[in-house]
């Protein structure tokens, strides 16, 4: 039910952290993967790695918060595969660290452009060829900042309830046709995204002594959440925030 043989997987910033560790997941699983990411450089030194451990894979170099770019990546990947069966929207910003009143409309714009209209736009643009395909699965990298307040971090945790709603509304309108549209629903992982929260030895130390497993996260945790998500393993799951977070949200 794990296996993903003769699939193409789409994974947004795949050239490190979640993305990375999903990218080559799913190619171990047997998809073929197409890597994307804001640096051309970057995506041939991932698409080169992972082709090294026998993963078929190639690198469409894009930014996730345009949409021609993110035409262009579909565009590329059914001329290169002939089909699409899952997509993983990962790629995310958060140029700004403020309170919402001290955040400039240009931070709030970029982030809301790259977190939440990119995945609207690339879905958009991939569905339909999955829908002639019968179905496919997609995965958004939600937060657990999408559940709560978080100081600091106003705008991202905003893009990230939207994204919860986004999912829930395009399993709905994609359902009929066989597409599946869930969320991970992500704790503190170490990345270099998040190096500001987990580098700090007092912080991580909160964010540990917080979680009942004790620990923060690490790319490979959610990166097999993902591989769950893509494939038949849930095949009867749609419209779903699936937490991943070591436990910290329902601890006391």
């Amino acid at each position: 039910m794990f296996r993903l043989d003769g699939k193409t997987a789409i994974v947004t910033g795949a050239t490190r952290g979640i993305g990375r560790a999903t990218a080559e997941l799913l190619g171990r699983a047997g998809a073929r993967v197409v890597i994307t990411g804001r640096k051309a450089e970057s995506c041939e030194q991932a698409r080169s790695e992972l082709a090294a451990l026998g993963i078929d894979c190639l690198a469409v170099a894009g930014h996730a918060g345009r949409r021609a770019d993110l035409e262009q990546l579909v565009a590329h990947t059914i001329a290169a595969t002939g089909s699409i069966d899952i997509l993983v929207c990962n790629a995310a910003t958060n140029p700004v660290s403020a309170t919402l009143a001290q955040t400039p409309d240009a931070a709030f714009d970029k982030v809301m452009e790259t977190n939440l209209k990119g995945p609207l736009w690339l879905c958009n643009a991939a569905l339909p060829h999955m829908q002639a395909r019968g179905g496919g699965s997609v995965v958004m990298l939600s937060s657990i900042a999408s559940l709560r307040g978080v100081p600091g971090l106003g705008a991202y945790a905003i893009s990230k309830a939207a994204i919860n709603a986004l999912v829930r509304n395009l399993a709905v309108e994609w359902g009929p046709a066989g597409i599946r549209v869930n969320a991970l629903v992500a704790g503190l992982v170490e990345t270099e995204f998040s190096r500001l929260l987990w580098e700090d030895p007092a912080r991580r130390e909160k964010a540990e002594t917080r979680t009942p497993l004790r620990r923060i996260g690490s790319p490979a945790d959610i990166a097999g959440a993902a591989l769950f998500l893509a494939s038949e393993a849930s095949a009867y799951m749609t419209g779903q925030c699936l937490v991943v977070d070591g436990g910290e949200t329902i601890a006391p």
